[in-house]
């Protein structure tokens, strides 16, 4: 553990007390329906509007572009209250958690005025266009092809579970910009495709339960300006690997069944299902402050991308425990139909946890970079 950087215990700042109980005010006058893994399921963008207004979008952005100048451990606190309350994020969330970091570490004076202040006001949202059919959590494997036309590319080829695309106003594609090397990692491009375009297709995935929040995309020859191009042609493996720290580590990670919790504290009854509700909650602590210990690094300018890894690896899999732990101790089952909320949180979270421990990457793909990262492999 301690040979990771960045993993070590997060301490929140003074301010961060009067923060949250202003986040926790908003939430209790402001009206949405509350659900499990909010963060994927639930988008509103009229919610998303009003986070923008009070300044908890593009917080650690800088105020020139919209921005406001807060550090990560103050957003850290914002998007913990908003997670454990299973508000609707979804629309707006792609963007502020990593886009909008992405533009500003790599982006050109040009794409950081057009796309940062309209992430800030919570008018712009963003889809990731990294994983594509047939390649899993391999993001070096992709077939997406970027070739030059003029003054910009072409971009063909597809991506899959692209979570929001039908909601977003862009999507940052990662594509293969020069021919295949010994080197999988080199000739990696990320470009920006503005949404929506003819020749950009979206189609729905539809889950167990009909919820539409995945998507396959079709670029189909969609022609990207050069000054679309994020970063350098060819150098989208660095950029992305520096993303997925931001993607892999924040409290989504081990929040998306905290709702489970909240409800099974309130009719814990006997020894053994106390018991479970506090090995729970121990265990979410630490991983909390493990998560923490990642947005400190981060306030740092650091990349901790191994640290990420695993955090993600661990609180995914916390997330779905905690869903056979309630099953066993609260004496109900899913049912969406339920007047029981705790037995429509159940079904909610029961149809996403195959999901947890895949989107952002597979737990297997995690533990071969914390390995590699440790030099044992």
């Amino acid at each position: 553990m301690a040979a990771l950087p960045g993993l070590t215990p997060g301490t929140l700042p003074p301010e961060a007390a009067a923060l949250r109980a202003r986040v926790r005010e908003f939430l209790a006058e402001t009206p949405f329906t509350a659900r499990c893994d909010s963060w994927l399921t639930g988008a509103d963008p009229a919610f998303s509007r009003l986070l923008g207004e009070r300044g908890w979008l593009g917080m650690t952005l800088p105020e020139r572009y919209g921005g406001h100048g807060r550090s990560p451990l103050e957003r850290f606190v914002v998007i913990e209250e908003l997670l454990a309350a299973g508000a609707p994020v979804g629309a707006h969330w792609i963007a502020d958690r990593q886009t909008g970091p992405s533009i500003l570490a790599h982006g050109t004076e040009e794409q950081k005025k057009r796309f940062l202040p309209a992430i800030a006001r919570g008018e712009c949202f963003f889809a990731i266009g990294m994983s594509e059919p047939d390649s899993g959590s391999d993001l070096a494997s992709v077939r997406t092809r970027a070739e030059r036309d003029g003054g910009g590319w072409r971009l063909r080829g597809a991506k899959v579970w692209t979570s929001g695309a039908h909601l977003a106003h862009a999507i940052l594609v990662l594509a293969r910009s020069a021919p295949r090397s010994q080197d999988r990692h080199a000739g990696l491009g990320q470009f920006i495709v503005p949404l929506p375009d003819d020749r950009v297709t979206i189609r729905p995935i539809r889950g167990l339960s009909g919820e539409h929040h995945f998507n396959e995309v079709v670029l189909d020859g969609v022609f990207v300006p050069d000054a679309l191009v994020l970063g350098r042609a060819g150098d989208g493996w660095r950029q992305v690997t520096a993303e997925l720290a931001h993607e892999r580590s924040g409290p989504e990670r081990l929040l998306s069944t905290f709702m489970l919790i909240r409800l099974l504290h309130g009719r814990a009854a006997g020894p053994a299902a106390r018991r479970a509700l506090g090995g729970l909650t121990a265990r979410l602590w630490a991983l909390r402050q493990a998560s923490l210990g990642v947005a400190g690094a981060l306030a740092r300018g650091e990349t901790p991308d191994l640290a990420a890894a695993l955090v993600k690896d661990l609180g995914t899999r916390f997330e779905r425990e905690v869903i056979e732990a309630v099953r066993e101790h609260a004496g109900v089952e899913p049912d969406p139909g339920s007047p029981d909320p705790l037995a429509r949180a159940l079904a909610e979270s029961v149809v996403q946890a195959p999901g947890f421990t895949l989107r952002g990457g597979t737990n297997e793909i995690l533990r071969g970079i914390v390995a590699r990262g440790l030099g044992v492999r």
